[in-house]
């Protein structure tokens, strides 16, 4: 079976313990601030199309409220993403850590 797994380059799955505490925290933290990362890419994103709704909408009140309330709800969302991203890094190190 060994054979099998180093000629295909497999590796070895190790049991869990205390050593490999720190591995695991790393691993949640950058996976977890990689997915705040992406949330908060459309955030902005969503901010820049109420933007460019708000610029294009001529005047029309019902494009001026939709444009103003997208921009609002980009905004909120990106402030819930800050919040979770030093909840998430706060709570992690707290308990994982020593």
């Amino acid at each position: 079976m060994k054979d099998i797994i180093t000629k295909f380059g497999i590796p070895e799955v190790q049991p869990v313990d205390e050593a490999n505490n720190n591995d695991l925290q790393g691993n949640v933290i950058a996976i977890l601030n990689a997915v705040i990362g992406v949330l908060s890419f459309v955030c902005v994103v969503v901010i820049i199309i109420g933007g460019v709704t708000y610029m294009t909408s001529s005047g029309d009140a019902g494009k001026v409220k939709k444009a103003k309330d997208t921009i609002l709800y980009g905004v909120i969302g990106l402030v819930v993403c800050v919040l979770a991203f030093a909840i998430v890094n706060f709570v992690i190190s707290n308990i994982l850590g020593q």
